[in-house]
């Protein structure tokens, strides 16, 4: 039975058997007795993207993950969650790590400050707004008509009610947990009920260059 740890592109938790590309975490958020969620879908305003294999560290999902005198066991680490790929956790809400992806974190800081005009940004500037703009902490993704598809960056995702789309080549891709289906025109959207899911933060890094990373299925 898969555990309750996959995040769609609304910033919803299911229980999944695709385990995606990437890893990350909101904090503590589950009990390691039971490996299932608590109430809380969030424990900090940092909600980060992490690599699944790091400098060879294995860990158990949802388990006790807290490191104690050398071993492994105690209060529980934080929650394991995972995404189809980058462009999925950006939507979500999530941003690079800089302990796993200091690179691509540094990177998506500072195209944040070049977008904003700020000359020092700071990670904690990037989630006090991530987690004001993003619909699973409360924020209200803004209405987007069809025809202001094409001005958005790649990488960006809407929602057509339950169903998400990411932005790619001036086409849009059906979002699911295994992947993403065959492009198709933007058009074809016309006079759908089109949230912009990607937060208005992460969608003005895409619109500096950032370049996030894409589930294979993209591009077959």
């Amino acid at each position: 039975m898969p555990l309750q740890n996959r995040v769609d592109p609304f910033g919803a938790i299911h229980a999944a058997p695709e385990r995606g590309l990437f890893m990350g975490n909101r904090g503590i958020i589950h009990d390691p007795e039971t490996k299932t969620l608590l109430k809380k879908r969030w424990a900090l305003q940092a909600w980060i993207i992490c690599v699944c294999e790091f400098r060879n560290v294995r860990r158990e999902p949802m388990g006790r993950n807290r490191q104690s005198d050398g071993q492994l066991g105690g209060k529980a680490g934080w929650t394991e969650l995972f995404f189809l790929d980058e462009v999925t956790a950006l939507a979500a809400g999530h941003r690079p790590c800089f302990f796993c992806q200091r690179e691509r974190a540094t990177d998506f800081v500072g195209r944040f400050g070049e977008a904003i005009g700020i000359a020092e940004p700071r990670a904690p500037m990037v989630d006090k707004r991530l987690h004001k703009e993003r619909l699973a902490s409360g924020g209200r993704p803004p209405a987007v008509a069809a025809v202001e598809l094409g001005n958005l960056p790649d990488g960006s995702m809407v929602a057509d009610n339950d169903t998400a789309y990411a932005l790619r080549a001036g086409k849009a891709l059906g979002w699911s947990f295994a992947g993403y289906a065959d492009p198709i025109a933007l058009d074809s959207l016309a006079g759908r009920p089109l949230r912009l899911l990607t937060p208005a933060t992460s969608v003005s890094v895409l619109r500096q260059g950032y370049a996030p990373v894409w589930h294979p299925s993209a591009d077959t």
